[in-house]
């Protein structure tokens, strides 16, 4: 076999194999001979057929599936030999196919980048530092009961916050529009629901009563037919129920699975799940930092094969998210492509690191985190177990042990300022930046 390889880009390469005959006719004749064996040809017994008529036969075929093979295994050997790394499958072009004669095929692919990581010293990482008050378990409390309020039918005028139960009819121009009207509909004032105007409008209705308002659609309302345009509502109030907060006993306590200690072991369930949710956000904060530092140091250039495998399963992800009848390649490549070549510069920066520093799962911390997500819920012995008996769960979990091990490491080298706030602060989700 002769291999010759030519660098076409920084990661592409051009490989012209070539096959000897001698080694083609070798696996011809091994398939004719595995086809003599089975083959079944009117006028002669099974395993007796002559070898000219099993040629004259099945040469061909035999030929093109040896071909076949030989450019697949052959071109494995081949960059085992060159020592390349393929970063997806080649794309292969015969040059010399002839019966009789060398084989000689181009196979076009890109490699893996070979890179050292570097820069840990130049990643400056902001530590946030919080702890859970008792303030703060005051407002969770009160966000628990919020979030279990129930409505009761109030003989008053509708106040922001109650529940109003209406009928209405849209029109724009005086024509009704598709969407613009409904009966029976529950709606919360102030929930912010309907386009600015429409729940303003109908604070101090009563039941029965039938207003006209007249909202203007925002400039960007996803209908653009409709956007920026005045509207005129007929809305008929049906009933009015007023919001009611549940009292914070034990039938409450219970929603959440707290069946002893009142309501002081109720607070130290929610502290606790608070500090876990603490906790995690410190964590998540810290590594996006490390994640971020680690891509600024060590800008890569990466094989479009892996971006294009990113994104055609983030495509698959989106549709799975938000079903529809959309089909993965329907949606356009451009909405992941940044996103799926984060993912794929992240993945062999962080592998990389993890070859350099030879790091390995730490099994400690493997149990420590199992332990610590079985925590909330109310057998976690039973869940520790369930994941210990789970390969699929268990790799998945040593999966971001050995990120948290790189992230550690990261830290070492880096420049980490720790800074105090408040719980609100530390667990409030970083917004994503506003494009130009």
């Amino acid at each position: 076999m002769q291999v010759s390889v030519e660098s076409t880009s920084a990661l592409e390469r051009r490989m012209t194999v070539g096959v000897s005959v001698e080694r083609i006719e070798t696996e011809v004749n091994k398939r004719l001979q595995q086809t003599a064996r089975r083959a079944k040809v009117p006028g002669f017994r099974p395993g007796k057929v002559p070898m000219s008529v099993i040629r004259q036969r099945y040469e061909d075929a035999a030929r093109q599936e040896a071909l076949g093979d030989l450019i697949q295994s052959t071109f494995y050997e081949a960059v085992v030999e060159q020592k390349l790394n393929p970063a997806g499958a080649p794309a292969v072009e015969p040059k010399s196919f002839e019966k009789g004669k060398d084989l000689e095929y181009v196979a076009t692919f890109e490699v893996f980048p070979e890179f050292t990581v570097a820069g840990f010293d130049s990643i400056a990482i902001e530590r946030l530092q919080a702890d859970v008050a008792d303030s703060d378990v005051d407002n969770m409390l009160e966000i628990l009961r919020k979030q279990n309020t129930r409505f009761e039918a109030a003989e008053r005028a509708a106040e922001n916050g109650d529940q109003l139960n209406i009928d209405f009819v849209g029109k724009v121009d005086g024509e009704a529009f598709a969407g613009g009207s409904a009966k029976g509909t529950q709606l919360v004032l102030g929930s912010g629901r309907m386009i600015p105007g429409f729940e303003e409008a109908l604070v101090g209705a009563k039941a029965g009563e039938e207003r006209v308002i007249n909202p203007t659609f925002p400039a960007d309302y996803q209908n653009l037919d409709l956007a920026g345009k005045a509207a005129e509502f007929t809305v008929t109030v049906n009933s009015i129920a007023a919001p009611q907060l549940p009292e914070l006993n034990d039938d409450f306590f219970a929603l959440f699975g707290v069946k002893e200690g009142g309501l002081e072991g109720f607070r130290a369930e929610v502290r606790k799940n608070m500090e876990r949710e603490l906790r995690q956000a410190i964590k998540s904060k810290v590594k996006n930092q490390v994640m971020d530092g680690l891509l600024a140091a060590n800008p890569i250039e990466v094989p479009k094969a892996l971006i294009t495998n990113e994104v055609n399963r983030l495509r698959v992800q989106a549709v799975q998210q938000f079903g529809g009848n959309l089909k993965p390649e329907q949606l356009p490549a451009e909405l992941f492509e940044e996103q799926a070549k984060r993912r794929v510069v992240l993945g062999l920066v962080v592998a990389e690191v993890v070859k350099q520093c030879e790091l390995k799962p730490d099994d400690a911390r493997v149990r420590e985190m199992i332990q610590e997500m079985a925590s909330a819920y109310q057998e976690p012995e039973q869940v520790v177990a369930w994941y210990y008996k789970n390969d699929q769960q268990m790799n998945e979990v040593r999966s971001v042990v050995l990120e948290e091990q790189v992230v550690d490491t990261v830290l070492q080298k880096a420049n980490v300022t720790d800074k105090a706030v408040s719980y609100e602060e530390a667990v409030k989700p970083v917004e994503a930046p506003q494009a130009a």
